[in-house]
């Protein structure tokens, strides 16, 4: 594998300018993944062609792409979502994703896209991982308020992955390979059980003894992990997605009781600090802008794809959290819920490989994704600030 230094340079130096584009302005706080993946547009080779994303970097990105879900993983805390969160959170994606592959199926009849199934799975996304640093920040998981976002959130990434991977299947010509869902989730299981009752005294004194030495055990042991679960997960056909965010939910249901705040620093410092952000930088240097703007459909795709997102993940919260929330906040969990990004760039990748989704398709669904994500975080925060 050739790696070029040249491209890992500019990625790394993107890396280090994103936070302090980002906080430029003190008005207006732009996400970081924001500013990573415009910078990617600039520097990739659809404008200044400053770098390319060679296999190296891929190679990275891919890893990144694992460990931001593998984050998101270790912050579900399932004695605090369960009851209402979670049911609502199932049952608001549940209604979510017949309305959008309702409004798919519309628009393919009308001839606007071409894979209404794929599309209408994007558009049930919520980009929970690249909330996380925003919701943590703010201070909304440490509110009432946040256990709901958490809820609506793990639905809206958990579901759609599991949707991908059997649409994997059948794409295949081998629809037996969804019950390896069942196996992996059984296998899941096992490894989360063996973790919670295997814990040696001599192993955890280990851990605790190398958490501010060179060994390191416990960070080690989680990217352990993290690789082990996704291997798996691609073993079996599934999505890396499925297998990162399993490991997360192990990682999070064995240090839950514990107090765990160096460690989780440490993963914080590895993902946010080295490999997330290569993942987002490569988004922005791979996206097709020439397949977008040659396309005056495309282009109005975006704005429209962006409406959507807020209609089919918003409606359903609107709808369906009356006796928990008020409105105010009901209306800030459905922008939450309605950000997407990184699942949207897994899914038009498929359909583009699969040869089922124009290129420029691709592009105005992850160019939507991109602008929810700019600016449906920043109305959310906006709206707590005037009700705080």
């Amino acid at each position: 594998m050739e790696i070029t230094h040249a491209d890992i340079l500019v990625v790394a130096t993107i890396a280090a300018m994103a936070p302090i584009l980002a906080d430029l302005s003190r008005r207006v706080r732009v996400p970081i993944v924001v500013a990573e993946i415009a910078l990617g547009i600039i520097v990739g080779p659809e404008l200044l062609d400053l770098a390319s994303t060679d296999d190296f970097v891929e190679s990275l990105s891919t890893f990144g792409l694992a460990f931001l879900f593998f984050l998101a993983g270790i912050e579900i805390d399932f004695e605090r979502i369960r009851g209402a969160p979670t049911r609502l959170g199932v049952g608001g994606w549940v209604v979510s994703l017949a309305l959008g592959l309702g409004i798919a199926v519309a628009l393919w009849a009308a001839g606007a896209i071409d894979a209404p199934i794929l599309v209408g799975l994007a558009l049930t996304t919520t980009a929970l991982g690249t909330l996380m640093p925003i919701l943590r920040d703010s201070g909304v998981l440490d509110e009432r308020f946040g256990k709901y976002v958490l809820g609506a959130g793990a639905a809206g990434e958990f579901g759609p992955v599991v949707i991908v991977s059997i649409i994997l299947a059948v794409e295949a010509g081998e629809p037996w390979r969804t019950t390896l869902l069942f196996v992996f989730a059984a296998l899941v299981v096992g490894a989360t059980l063996l973790a919670l009752r295997a814990q040696p005294a001599r192993m955890v004194r280990l851990i605790e003894t190398t958490m501010g030495t060179s060994g390191q055990l416990a960070v080690r042991l989680s990217v352990l992990l993290v690789i082990a679960m996704v291997a798996l997960a691609s073993e079996f056909s599934l999505d890396v997605i499925l297998g990162a965010f399993a490991a997360g939910i192990i990682v999070g249901l064995v240090i839950r009781d514990r107090d765990a705040q160096e460690f989780e620093a440490k993963l914080d410092a590895l993902g946010y600090g080295f490999l997330i952000p290569i993942f987002f930088i490569a988004t922005g240097m791979d996206y097709d802008v020439d397949a977008l703007l040659s396309s005056p459909t495309a282009i109005a795709l975006v704005p429209g794809f962006a409406l959507l997102f807020l209609i089919v993940r918003g409606l359903p919260v609107r709808l369906l959290y009356r006796g928990e929330l008020d409105r105010p906040e009901r209306l800030t969990l459905a922008l939450f819920s309605a950000s997407a990004l990184p699942l949207v760039v897994a899914i038009t990748e498929i359909g583009t490989e699969v040869g089922v989704m124009r290129e420029e398709e691709a592009s105005a669904l992850v160019g939507a994704a991109m602008l929810s994500i700019l600016l449906f975080p920043l109305l959310a925060l906006w709206l707590r600030r005037r009700g705080g």
